[in-house]
């Protein structure tokens, strides 16, 4: 039994840019200048099965919130921050583009819940399940603001949250990583396709330095937990097949496609 009702191994997955957000290199970087932005992309990412089923995971910004000026600024609004956003709904606008039906969604995994991940779970009440680590759960029950987490994004009755410990298999062909350090209960997703691995870093990798000078991102809520989180995602990067991808980083090349990856 796996927590997501889907039939085969996975065909391909999407890669979705539902915003921006500016980010001091010190940030995504342990050491990095804190004078230097950069326009960081919040991804996401769609996994299709067999029979048009598929699997989202992360959700970027909530988009109502981002509009409405009294939401925004007390939301999203911090010094040298603020969130950026497309047109319309990004995660309803290119779930659609990508030919995808919310019926045939399977279920939702999310890496963490800060304000730029789980903002679309709006999207998802009364839905199929929504997964998160125990750990995470826990913590975001009473994070705040401060914290970069928005409550009201999660803390929905619609939802049908299940929670999971440490490393679990999902569905076929896709499993959550313990990648805990960013936050307590972070993790990463590693997605078995077609002649390829990929591992969804999240936010244990914002770039690909941090991948491949094994630097830990500058925020962590336990430094010691990001520092190893970020060796496992470089020496599963160093295996043949593997490609781990950065959640954040505006020079990946694939945040900067559309379309199945890998192409049929």
């Amino acid at each position: 039994m796996t927590l997501f009702a889907v039939k085969g191994d996975p065909l391909g997955l999407h890669p979705f840019v539902l915003g921006y957000e500016p980010i001091p290199e010190a940030m995504s970087v342990e050491g990095g200048d804190p004078a230097r932005f950069l326009l960081e992309p919040v991804t996401a990412a769609a996994v299709v099965y067999p029979g048009g089923a598929w699997v989202l995971l992360d959700t970027g910004f909530n988009v109502d919130t981002v509009r409405d000026p009294e939401r925004r600024a007390a939301q999203y609004n911090y010094d040298s921050y603020t969130a950026v956003v497309p047109p319309g709904d990004p995660l309803a606008d290119q779930v659609r583009d990508a030919g995808l039906d919310w019926p045939r969604l399977a279920g939702c995994a999310i890496s963490h819940l800060h304000l730029d991940h789980s903002g679309g779970l709006r999207l998802l009440e009364h839905g199929p399940p929504v997964v998160l680590q125990r750990a995470e759960w826990q913590f975001a029950a009473t994070a705040t603001r401060a914290d970069a987490y928005a409550p009201g994004d999660y803390l929905r009755p619609g939802l049908d949250i299940r929670l999971i410990d440490g490393d679990t298999v999902l569905a076929p062909g896709l499993s959550a990583l313990d990648t805990r350090g960013h936050t307590p209960g972070h993790q990463s997703f590693r997605v078995d396709l077609p002649g390829t691995t990929v591992v969804l870093a999240c936010d244990a990798a914002d770039l690909r330095v941090n991948i491949t000078a094994r630097r830990r991102c500058g925020w962590a809520a336990d430094p010691r937990a990001a520092q190893r989180s970020v060796e496992r995602l470089h020496e599963l990067d160093r295996l043949d097949g593997v490609e781990v991808w950065p959640g954040h980083d505006p020079d990946w090349p694939v945040w900067r496609t559309r379309g199945l990856y890998p192409a049929r």
